[in-house]
């Protein structure tokens, strides 16, 4: 098969979260099966020309938009230490921005969000025409690539290149919807008799999620359980009627991990490598890693790790209520992520208070990411709602036990056999499972064997990838 993923992110060119890992990962493993891969994404300012080795191709598109046409130059490279192909969609007016979706002088999306990424998302398939490609599967990623499969349905309905294509639209998270106001309508280049309750109206607005929601030939999304709970009111953002309707073609896939990439027998990040046959590297993992964020350096005493967007959706809020009471029990806590300012400003002022104990780092650092999955004892995730969440599966592999709620993804990866698990969204049972956690931590004995058990555990992106293959197999017969 000729698959083609169309993403607004792919790590290592550029990611802002989960998405960007999935693109990095998910195509490779696909390639692996025998099949003919290649990648989509915008050319942002932040994509490293040099380092990436993108070259300009002969391919200039243009795009019409309702005052003007929009032209696109595309660029090419590989996925590393791969000859998976990737295009990057250039254009300096849209994507060369201080970062890909919200103005960082604001903290609020970019006016013009939905005019950029219906560029895109016409940009990619005027590209497919001129490479010559005849693509047997289109599998675009949330909002922003969620006009592709619509498209494809309407504009390019007929197109030979696209005779055979079948679409998949992938929802990420629910909670990103690309909502505009109704006015931006002409901008997707879609009639007006799409703007309606069915298709892409939602409340009075444009919604640009619904495009790939309704449009696409399958759906699916990062976990069973989110495919299940987006079709309630209470997870469904009022989106739950349409993905009802579609139940039938609505299919969840955990993602997998990237083992070259997260193994703590192989990372080049970390200070000392590990195996579940010996654990000794963890330990020194462990000293270092509260040594760097300025913590007493006691074994006896768990390190616990957070990191992740600090958006009121990961349960902050919960850790911010329960903090004094966690700060006195016998405990450390390092925190990386960035996200809503307030939480970013309440967080370093009440770690102020605890420097011994309480580590908030705000940004993003990749080695300092690695450094706490290998570095910690128990890794947390309070999430309000979480469609599949990548970090509790790295926590496993690292033997950093995870604390989780139980829903999305999270409670399809992690139970009771490898990790601490609580049901409702609110700050005493949080609390209350951190102290299950302390109490187990004590027994040597048997908190090895929990590590190990987690350890030994198979996420790869292997097993996802045959399952990504066998619906898209499915969906052409």
């Amino acid at each position: 098969m000729n698959v083609v993923y169309v993403s607004p992110e792919i790590e290592p060119f550029a990611r802002t979260g989960g998405l960007g890992d999935v693109l990095g990962s998910l195509p490779k493993s696909v390639a692996k099966l025998g099949h003919k891969v290649c990648l989509f994404m915008p050319l942002y300012k932040q994509v490293n020309r040099k380092e990436f080795s993108l070259s300009p191709t002969k391919i200039t598109i243009a795009v019409p938009m309702p005052n003007k046409t929009s032209m696109g130059r595309v660029y090419s490279s590989y996925v590393p230490d791969t000859r998976i192909p990737v295009y990057f969609i250039e254009n300096a007016e849209y994507f060369e921005r201080a970062e890909p979706y919200k103005d960082p002088a604001t903290g609020l999306d970019y006016k013009d969000n939905c005019e950029r990424f219906a560029f895109f998302s016409r940009a990619v398939l005027e590209t497919i025409k001129a490479l010559g490609q005849t693509p047997d599967v289109l599998h675009a990623n949330d909002w922003q690539s969620a006009l592709a499969p619509a498209y494809l349905k309407t504009i390019y309905q007929g197109d030979t290149s696209f005779r055979n294509t079948i679409t998949v639209f992938t929802v990420h998270n629910l909670a990103y919807q690309g909502l505009f106001p109704k006015e931006d309508m002409p901008l997707t280049g879609l009639d007006w008799s799409y703007f309606n309750w069915k298709q892409l109206e939602y409340h009075g607005k444009l919604n640009v999620l619904k495009a790939g929601l309704v449009f696409s030939d399958l759906i699916t999304t990062v976990s069973r359980r989110y495919a299940q709970e987006i079709q309630t009111q209470e997870f469904g953002r009022g989106l739950e009627g349409i993905l009802q309707e579609r139940y039938k073609d609505l299919f969840g896939i955990v993602n997998g991990v990237d083992y070259n990439t997260w193994n703590p027998d192989k990372d080049k990040l970390i200070p000392s490598r590990y195996s579940p046959k010996n654990l000794k590297g963890k330990r020194a993992c462990k000293r270092h890693l509260q040594k760097k964020c300025g913590l007493k350096e006691r074994e006896d005493v768990p390190v616990i790790g957070w990191i992740g967007r600090l958006a009121e959706q990961k349960g902050v809020d919960l850790l911010l209520e329960g903090w004094e009471e966690l700060m006195g029990l016998d405990l450390e806590l390092v925190l990386l992520g960035k996200g809503d300012q307030p939480y970013e400003e309440a967080l370093k002022s009440k770690a102020s208070r605890y420097p011994e104990k309480a580590s908030i780092n705000i940004g993003f650092d990749n080695r300092l990411s690695h450094e706490m999955e290998a570095g910690s004892d128990m890794f947390l995730m309070p999430s309000k709602f979480e469609p599949c969440g990548l970090n509790q599966l790295y926590s496993l592999k690292y033997g950093t036990v995870p604390i989780v709620r139980r829903t999305g993804g999270l409670a399809d990866t992690v139970d009771e056999q490898v990790g601490f698990t609580f049901n409702s969204s609110n700050t005493p049972e949080m609390v209350s499972t951190i102290k299950r956690a302390l109490e187990a931590y004590r027994n040597t004995t048997q908190w090895t064997e929990l590590v190990r058990r987690g350890m030994l555990q198979d996420w790869s992106w292997d097993k996802s990838a045959r399952e990504y293959v066998e619906l898209y197999q499915r969906k052409r017969v």
